[in-house]
């Protein structure tokens, strides 16, 4: 989505409401080829600091992404993507995102989890972080 500091620092946009259908006879599958591409273009953009957008609204539950591929992809990550990571913001955070992460808080690093943010609105999201190269799909700005 673009690029914030001294430029080196890549702002990453993850829109749920595009995620596979649960329902799909083939959704585990697709899900864990879609982290391993998703972690495998981390690794080649990410030189230094980088945040990761990720955009909940318009999501229906069957489209979230269930807490087990949450805590593989956690488990996944290297330590040096994790230590980059300087913001993960969740956008229009959803009752059961904000439950699966307190009840993970106490499995994970206390580090990353200080770099947890919610955030409620878009114009929230626009006082944090530089919008010019974010695209924001129609049905979250709805």
């Amino acid at each position: 989505a673009g690029y914030y500091g001294d430029g080196l620092n890549a702002i990453i946009v993850f829109a749920a409401c595009f995620l596979p259908d649960s329902s799909r006879t083939d959704y585990n599958y697709v899900m864990e080829n879609l982290f391993l591409y998703v972690i495998s273009t981390l690794e080649l953009m990410v030189a230094e600091d980088y945040m990761i957008v990720y955009l909940n609204g318009a999501t229906p539950r069957r489209r979230m992404p269930g807490f087990g591929w949450m805590k593989k992809c956690y488990e996944m990550i290297d330590r040096r993507l994790r230590k980059n990571l300087k913001s993960f913001i969740i956008v229009h955070p959803s009752w059961f995102i904000r439950t699966i992460l307190a009840v993970t808080r106490p499995f994970i690093s206390s580090k990353f989890s200080s770099k947890i943010q919610y955030v409620n609105t878009l114009a929230e999201l626009r006082e944090m972080i530089p919008m010019e190269y974010v695209h924001i799909p129609d049905s979250i700005v709805k």
